[in-house]
Parts: structure tokens; C-alpha cells; sequence
């Protein structure tokens, strides 16, 4: 770079242009003085190479350079146009191949920390549990800091820690990246804006960051007000969205008029026309609807029905009370939850519920209003073809392609997480039975009623889901062992080798893991042995280790779950196992089968075949659904039958060898 002749000076005021002090500003190439014109430059200002065109959708072409415009202490890269800016652009730094016209304002003034360090007060409104955001955080991170605020000297040590990393990311200047698009926006202040991102008919961006980057640029569209923000790669929020000192994390969208504040927006979320206040959305939390208001909630993996509604205001002591739908809950239209309240894992909640309830080691439920009372159906959406069908397209719907991933996500359906909550589960129904009798036709439980054939078909569902998943787990430790091991050899083969797993196991928004290695993890933090990345990191090496840690778990459970101890197990007992695991697998297909069967009958077809015969309603049926033996989801029903059978058996027949 290097300072203006006078010549070039000259040059520039032929072409409108204006300056208050022309010793401070600088360019690169002389060419580019034939890309500049209308333009006042003010404080200190540097000019890349103006060499290349922009081709524009439908083909116009506009050359590089700066037109219709007021620059003050101002970097431009090469290759970049700004053009038609009504007030002017200050204090900022601008990267290469960045398009930026018909703009308004775009400053930076004094320090700023870009939406680093904000607090967001999710699930209670009137504080206590804020979220320090920045730009690395992660639904692990934010799950410690928003839900262990019992340990005062971890939440210090790790608010500290955000608030030296939001110090570090603090400047005096804003910055747009390389290859960056900014076309009709109103107003952006203090904003800084990572490589390829669009941002287009933006109304204000105030306080923020914009985590884009080319591998996943960030889309911000039409009417979009954000202030006091962060917004990860890959994400997009468009058509008059608005939120207010919110986190939204990879892959989000926002759109179709959105509202939402004091919200954390983890991976994946959708949330389009309804309102969010003081939520905590872990990954793959999705509400599509008009009049759906998530609030002081924590979700994830959960899909909210049109017009779900919450409410944490009883007119006393404020807006206080919160609420946690575990993972994988969904709510039906119209559905209503007073807070406090929990749901336990892929539960449905229909209808109004006002009683506080706690279903928490009752997963896999229906909670179901009838004449004001909430009715618990344990266990029955196992053998639901929705749950099934959510955890086969939640790993297809992970979008983020950034390879650098924040959160930590698993998918599993049966886990430690869940499995010991269904055998706290059948121990509670079991209470209940002994204490009511067992004749009693409806039985209490944490403010719902469970009738009689619920409760022991609730049994009957989770002793086959553990032994599905403890099937599965011994199946998989032996997937590699000979043809004719001893029994000594399969006691080998079963050795636990990882340090945690033992005791409960919790579910830190996507995260499942040992309550242990968790707990060992914050102390070190509390002890400042570890910064704030690696204890990202640390979590990372965690979900890396979670089949280690799941093996070790289930290793205690099948003692006293089949009665037979790993440490002394025979060929003949791991036989058993298996054809126990073979019958529940395929009891629960067909379960699944039947389910699928439902959406098939004459009565789904009601409104098909307009003005004709039955026969015409069920060819329209056909044509427009498919027909059941062809669907999808009842081919892979079918296949997973087969293959399962097919696993018991090859192992069964190995096992058979020894004593051949």
C-alpha cells in the first residue's frame, strides 16, 4: 500500500470524489482509481486491486471498485464492490470478492465484543440461570453453565473463562469477511461477519456475530431484526425474524416471522411463525406453527404440535417456574403445560395439563388429558411407528457441514440414558401394584392416574426394550469371537476396559454419558486444571468413547436383569440371551408392523377417491400413498426382522460349535 500522488488525487476529485485528509489514504494498484468514484473518504483508508467483475442473477455484470459512497477508517480488499451506501460505513475492515450496495449504515463504535459475552436468561425469566454466549459455545457448554448452578464455584470458574475469551474477541473495528454479499440493508452495527455469508433486505443487525464461513456460509434475509446475538455456521434466518439476545447455533433456521428472546438455538432447530422467550433449545427442536409458544422450557429432539403453549407465571412471585421435555418428546396441537413440570424421553403430551406432573423415569409415554386429570400411558410409544421414525431421520437431518462441530449429538433411542430410567420404571409400577393392589382399576403417580392395563402393559414394554438393548450390547462385544470359544475365552471377550460407565448416566442436551465422567470433567474445570477449549474438547473425547462407557454400564445390569453375572457366564446363559434378545426384537417389529398397518386401513383413506366407488377411493389411496407392503418404513420393518434373525442365529450357531 502506499499514499496518493497528487496527479492521483487530482484524478479522484474529476471523479466527485472528496476527502478530508488525502495523506491518509492508500492504495495498491493505480488501475483502480478508474473503480472509484462519488466517494468521501474520511480518517484512514486503504484500497485493494479493483480487477474482476461480479455477475449478478440474470446476468448483469458490475465492475469492482467503489461507487456512491462514505468510507471512514475503512480497510477494502481486492476484488471488492461497494456501491450506493446513503449514509456511509465506518471503523470496519472488508475482505476479498465482497459485494456490498444499497446499504444504509454500517459502523462499529468504541469497543464491541460482538455479541460475545451476553447474557441470555433462559428458562427463568427473572434470572439465575443466564447463558454467558459466545461464539464457540456448545449445548454441553451451556447445559453446565444454564443447569449446575448448585456448584457456585463451577459456574465462576466458567464464566470467567467467557468472560476473558469475549475480552479476547473485543476490537474497536467490525469486520465483513471474503466473498460476503450485503445487498438493501438498513443498519448494521457492530456486527462481525465471517466469509460467504448473505445478508439481504436486512432491516438491523446490532451486537453480533455472524459465524459464516464457505464451507457453510450463514443466510440472513428479508426484515430480519437481531440484536444482541450469535449465529453459528450453516444457519439461516430470514422473513421478518426477530430476536433479541438469543444463540443460534449450526444448521438453524428461523424464518416465516419468528420471534424469540432470551432463547439458545442449538444444532439443527427449526422455528418458523410461532415465539420462543427464555427457552433452551437443544439440537433438533422444531416448531413449524402459528400460535406455538415455547417458553422457559428445555428441549431436545422435540417436535411442538400447533398452538403448544406453556406457561411458568402463576401471578404470585413472577414468571419463575421452568420445565424440561426430555429428549425426543413431542407435543400434540393444542397441547398445554404449566410449569413446573418434566416429561420423560419420547413422550406425547396431549391435551391440558395443570397438576406439575413427573414422568421422568417413565419414558417412552403417553400423558393424556381427560376431564382435567392427566393420564399416563407408560411405555406404549415403543412400539410407535412415529418414535421408531424419528430416530431413523434425525441423523439423516443432520445438515451441518462444517467440520468443525460444536455440538456433541447422539442418536440413539436405547441408551444407558434411557434403559435405566425403564428399569426405575418397572420398579415403580411394581410399588405401585403392591401398595394399591393389584386389582385396583386406576393407580396415582405424581399428580396422574395410570389405569390398570396400562400400568402392566407399561412393564411388559420396558422389560422388552432391555432386553433388546442388553441383547444387542452382548451381541455386538461378540461379534468377533471364534467358532467354539470356551466359556473363559467369552468371560475375556466381555471384560469392560473403559474407566467409566458404572452408575447413572445423564443426557446433557444431545450428549449422553456417564454422571461420573461428567462430574470429573467439571471438577477439573472448577480446579482450573483446563481452559474453556479444552473442556469443549473434553466432551468431544467423551461422545468419541460412548460405546466403551455403554458396554461398561450394561455389563453390571445383566446380574440382575437376567440373572446372569458376565463374570461367570456360560455359552448355554449367552444362548439364552440370545433367544430372548430374537424374540423381543421381533415381538417389537411386529408391533411396529401392526402400528404401520393402521395408516392403511379404510379409515385413513376417508377423503380419498372424490365422487367415486370404494374401489376408486382405495386406487386413490394408492396412487397417492403407496401401498403397505411397498412403504418404506414397512420394507425396513420386514429387512429388520430378517437381519436380526439372522444376527441371533450366526451367533447362536458359533457358540453351538464348542460342544459340537
Amino acid at each position: 500500500m502506499r499514499n496518493l500522488s497528487e496527479k492521483e488525487v487530482a484524478v479522484l476529485q474529476g471523479r466527485g470524489c472528496s476527502s478530508e485528509d488525502w495523506g491518509a489514504v492508500q492504495i495498491e494498484c493505480p488501475e483502480s482509481l478508474d473503480y472509484i468514484n462519488n466517494v468521501h473518504f474520511s480518517g484512514k483508508v486503504t484500497l485493494g486491486r479493483f480487477e474482476k467483475e461480479f455477475t449478478l442473477p440474470g446476468g448483469l455484470k458490475k465492475h469492482s471498485g467503489v461507487r456512491n459512497a462514505t468510507l471512514h477508517n475503512v480497510t477494502v480488499g481486492d476484488n471488492t464492490l461497494i456501491e450506493n451506501v446513503s449514509n456511509y460505513i465506518a471503523n470496519y475492515d472488508i475482505g476479498h470478492d465482497t459485494y456490498i450496495e444499497n446499504v444504509d449504515l454500517v459502523f462499529n463504535d468504541g469497543m464491541s465484543s460482538f455479541g460475545n459475552g451476553v447474557e441470555v436468561s433462559v428458562l427463568n425469566e427473572t434470572g439465575g440461570r443466564e447463558v454467558k454466549i459466545f461464539d464457540r459455545l456448545s449445548a454441553q457448554v451451556a447445559y453446565v453453565l444454564a443447569m449446575y448452578r448448585h456448584r457456585h464455584g463451577l459456574s465462576e470458574r466458567l464464566n470467567a473463562l467467557i468472560d476473558q475469551y469475549a475480552k479476547e474477541r473485543s476490537s474497536e473495528r467490525g469486520s465483513i469477511g471474503s466473498n460476503v454479499r450485503i445487498r438493501n440493508t438498513r443498519y448494521i452495527h457492530g456486527v462481525r461477519i465471517g466469509d460467504a455469508a448473505v445478508i439481504s433486505g436486512v432491516n438491523r443487525l446490532r451486537n453480533g456475530s455472524v459465524m459464516s464461513n464457505s464451507i457453510a456460509p450463514v443466510c440472513i434475509g428479508h426484515g430480519v431484526i437481531a440484536d444482541d446475538f450469535i449465529i453459528c455456521s450453516g444457519s439461516s434466518v430470514e422473513d421478518n425474524t426477530s430476536i433479541t439476545r438469543c444463540f443460534v447455533g449450526q444448521c438453524c433456521h428461523l424464518g416465516h416471522g419468528y420471534s424469540a428472546s432470551d432463547s439458545l438455538f442449538f444444532s439443527n432447530c427449526h422455528g418458523e411463525n410461532g415465539e420462543a422467550c427464555a427457552i433452551f433449545a437443544g439440537p433438533f427442536t422444531v416448531t413449524h406453527h402459528k400460535s406455538t409458544l415455547l417458553i422457559a422450557g428445555m428441549f431436545s429432539f422435540m417436535n411442538a404440535g400447533s398452538g403448544s403453549n406453556q406457561s411458568n407465571h402463576m401471578y404470585k412471585l413472577g414468571p419463575i417456574h421452568q420445565g424440561v421435555m426430555e429428549r425426543g418428546s413431542k407435543t400434540a396441537s393444542d397441547s398445554y403445560i404449566l410449569w413446573p413440570s418434566r416429561v420423560g424421553a419420547f413422550s406425547l403430551v396431549m391435551g391440558r395439563h395443570v397438576t406439575h406432573s413427573d414422568t421422568s423415569n417413565l419414558p417412552f409415554s403417553y400423558l393424556i388429558e381427560q376431564q382435567n386429570t392427566t393420564y399416563l400411558v407408560p411405555g406404549v410409544n415403543l412400539r410407535s411407528v412415529g418414535t421408531i421414525r424419528d430416530a431413523q431421520k434425525w441423523p439423516k437431518r443432520d445438515a451441518r457441514k462444517d467440520p468443525d462441530r460444536l455440538d456433541c449429538i447422539n442418536y440413539n433411542l436405547l441408551s444407558p440414558y434411557t434403559i435405566q430410567k425403564m428399569i426405575k420404571g418397572i420398579q415403580l409400577l411394581k410399588n405401585l401394584q403392591y401398595s394399591s393392589g393389584e386389582l385396583s382399576d386406576v393407580y396415582s403417580y405424581h399428580s396422574t392416574k395410570i389405569r390398570n392395563s396400562s400400568l402392566r402393559k407399561g412393564i411388559s414394554y420396558y422389560r422388552t426394550a432391555i432386553t433388546k438393548f442388553l441383547g444387542n450390547s452382548i451381541i455386538k462385544k461378540l461379534e468377533n469371537l471364534r467358532p467354539g470359544a470356551s466359556d473363559e475365552e467369552i468371560r475375556r471377550e466381555l471384560l469392560p476396559t473403559a474407566k467409566f460407565g458404572k452408575g447413572p448416566w445423564v443426557d446433557l442436551s444431545g450428549l449422553i454419558a456417564p454422571k461420573e465422567a461428567v462430574d470429573s470433567l467439571l471438577d477439573r474445570l472448577e480446579q482450573g486444571t483446563i481452559g474453556l477449549e479444552e473442556f469443549s474438547s473434553a466432551f468431544h473425547d467423551m461422545h468419541s468413547h460412548y460405546y466403551e462407557y455403554e458396554w461398561t454400564w450394561a455389563y453390571d445390569q445383566y446380574g440382575s436383569f437376567f440373572d446372569y453375572p458376565l463374570e461367570c457366564i456360560t455359552a448355554a446363559q449367552v444362548e439364552d440371551i440370545v433367544h430372548k434378545w430374537k424374540e423381543a426384537v421381533i415381538g417389537l417389529d411386529h408391533e411396529l408392523y401392526n402400528d404401520a398397518r393402521k395408516e392403511f386401513d379404510l379409515a385413513s383413506m376417508t377423503g380419498f377417491g372424490a365422487d367415486g366407488t370404494r374401489q376408486d377411493k382405495e386406487q386413490d389411496f394408492s396412487e397417492v400413498r403407496g401401498r403397505f407392503d411397498s412403504n418404506s418404513f414397512v420394507t425396513a420393518v420386514v429387512d429388520h426382522i430378517r437381519v436380526k434373525e439372522a444376527l441371533g442365529n450366526e451367533l447362536i450357531e458359533r457358540l453351538g460349535l464348542r460342544n459340537a
